[in-house]
């Protein structure tokens, strides 16, 4: 009975400790200290009214924030040390905090598509996923991981109108960030997603990822670190990529569902601290 009792206290310990390796943000910057499970808008902008201009994840490493507005973009916040940082400093840790160690808005989204955000594309170009008759967001934890999901509804596409639900999950104990894109009206659409550059950062595509190492030109962190992104799937699962001079697009085929992957690291880590070790990282996940 004694060793039973000591497995399941084992259990539970290991589980208590995962659920504390990722986390959720969501609240309104009138008042921060109310964190909220979900939000909504008819104009599907609240860009300036949620903290930090959207749901936010995070693991151990990095975080992710998505924009709630037209851009529907994927921002990353890299840390220098392992660890939760988003319920302390809600993604912009002081200059002071930066060099005691605390994580920075390192990279720079610009007018991309940020590291795997989503679009669609009507055969010609990409469609934002915007206007909308509503658009919304819930984030949450589901045992170790934490989710957030954004609904964009009522966007023309092709003379119709299509339901759009982004979804991005945070595992316990892995790098990797899942990032899933659903049709929810029962038609096929062609989703884009892909993951931006700037001059001087250096750019790996692979029949199955896309990485990217370098300084993005930042002006809200305390210093310039190098920053590693990559944007990892099937190739399969896409029919063309185009290099606009910002970002790398991937068109993916007619579906009613996306997948792929996103993964980070920075120069201040103590072991994934350079591109070699990410592309390395990539080709043993």
């Amino acid at each position: 009975m004694r060793i039973f009792c000591l497995f399941i206290l084992l259990v539970f310990s290991h589980v208590a400790a995962a659920q504390e390796k990722t986390d959720v943000s969501l609240f309104l910057k009138r008042n921060k200290h109310i964190n909220l499970n979900a939000v909504e808008s008819k104009s599907g902008n609240m860009f300036r009214k949620v903290g930090h201009h959207g749901p936010a994840i995070e693991n151990e490493w990095f975080a992710l924030r998505l924009y709630f507005n037209k851009t529907t973009a994927v921002d990353l916040y890299s840390k220098s040390k392992a660890g939760l940082e988003l319920a302390d400093k809600q993604w912009y840790p002081s200059k002071d905090d930066q060099k005691k160690g605390w994580g920075a808005d390192y990279y720079k989204v610009g007018k991309s598509c940020g590291l795997g955000g989503i679009k669609l594309w009507d055969g010609h170009k990409t469609i934002p996923l915007n206007p909308v008759t509503a658009r919304s967001v819930i984030v949450g934890k589901e045992g170790a991981n934490a989710f957030m999901e954004m609904l964009s509804a009522g966007i023309p596409y092709k003379g119709e109108k299509v339901n759009i639900l982004v979804r991005m999950t945070a595992f316990a104990e892995s790098r990797n960030v899942k990032i899933e894109a659903f049709s929810q009206t029962g038609k096929e659409v062609q989703f884009v997603t892909g993951i931006n550059y700037h001059k001087g950062i250096e750019v790996v595509s692979h029949p199955n990822y896309i990485a990217t190492w370098g300084i993005h030109p930042e002006d809200v962190a305390a210093e310039k670190i190098a920053v590693g992104a990559a944007l990892i799937f099937h190739e399969n699962d896409f029919s063309g990529r185009i290099d606009d001079g910002r970002q790398i697009l991937l068109i993916a085929r007619p579906s009613k569902k996306l997948v792929t992957w996103v993964t980070s690291c920075n120069e201040k880590e103590p072991e994934m601290n350079c591109f070699a070790k990410l592309i390395e990282y990539i080709g043993k996940n």
